[in-house]
């Protein structure tokens, strides 16, 4: 991936970040500074199956109500193209339509920024095995079960299968295998949290039933 996109998102960033103080005092100027997806889209100027699964991936991990269950449904259509080997994807107008508030802009500006900064930096071509082509449809299975971990209303739920579904991104674009490995980690861990967290509510639940008096 060029290091010109990561400049352009961090003069995004920087100068969301410069109009955010001269604006402070203005409620209608302050307005103009949320972007919604389609426009953090078109900072990327492209519209990969790749860049796209990065942007939703990194707005699941925003803590607002209701982000991981519509971006889940996005992740969902992405993994089918993926799997059936669609290397662009337009982004469904009702979804780009979503607008982060000002404070969660700017820090997805810097977000993004951050990690294509250090992708640039840390990541290259390597293991090319698991990013050929022929493994597409497992990694659009294993893309489809993080968003089913981020449909699920967990507490923090949704930090590992994002952190999955960015090291995938990344390693698709770089063809990294390495970032590609480290995708599938984190996603093992989510799926542990999941199991683990509904071992403890079972547990909970049937010790609870127990004092009941039936």
């Amino acid at each position: 991936m060029s290091i010109h996109l990561a400049e352009r998102l961090r003069v995004a960033a920087d100068g969301h970040r410069a109009n955010t103080v001269s604006a402070a005092a203005s409620a209608n100027a302050a307005a103009d500074l949320r972007l919604n997806l389609a426009e953090l889209l078109g900072l990327h100027r492209e519209s990969s199956g790749a860049v796209l699964l990065m942007l939703l991936a990194v707005v699941c991990a925003v803590p607002l109500p209701g982000t991981g269950t519509a971006m889940s449904l996005g992740i969902w259509a992405l993994a089918w193209a993926w799997a059936r080997g669609q290397d662009s994807w337009p982004l469904p107008a009702r979804l780009g339509q979503m607008t982060l508030n000002e404070r969660w802009t700017g820090r997805c500006l810097h977000g993004l920024a951050w990690m294509y900064e250090r992708g640039n930096r840390w990541l290259r071509p390597r293991w090319a095995l698991c990013s050929h082509d022929s493994t597409r449809v497992w990694w659009g299975v294993w893309i489809a079960l993080m968003g089913v971990v981020i449909f699920l209303p967990l507490p923090l739920g949704n930090v590992l299968p994002s952190l999955s579904l960015i090291l995938l991104s990344l390693g698709w674009m770089f063809r990294d295998g390495v970032a590609l490995l480290l995708s599938t980690a984190a996603g093992v861990a989510a799926v542990a949290y999941v199991v683990s967290l509904w071992q403890l509510v079972t547990q909970a639940l049937g010790q609870a039933w127990a004092w009941l008096p039936v």
